[in-house]
């Protein structure tokens, strides 16, 4: 398992930190942001898989931003999957 730190763009988090075992994501952290609702995304999500994450949380926006703290994650947990790929 290694641990994995993230700066989002275009959202309140500074940073996401997660551990990835292989294409499984668990320990989920966002520094910042809408505390209640991250600390009960990151609860929901410990488990899955990068996919998963994926396919759910892609594309998803807040307001008139054109991410979100859950899209932001996909692509963290893409980019830390692909960074121990290869």
């Amino acid at each position: 398992m290694k641990e994995y730190v993230y700066e989002p763009q275009g959202v309140c988090p500074m940073q996401i930190t997660f551990d990835i075992d292989g294409d499984v994501i668990h320990n989920i952290q966002f520094m910042g942001g809408c505390n209640g609702n991250l600390k009960a995304l990151s609860k929901i999500l410990d488990g899955w898989t990068v996919e998963q994450i994926e396919e759910k949380l892609s594309g998803n926006t807040c307001g008139r931003r054109p991410t979100s703290c859950a899209d932001q994650l996909a692509k963290a947990v893409r980019a830390a999957y692909e960074e121990l790929s290869a």
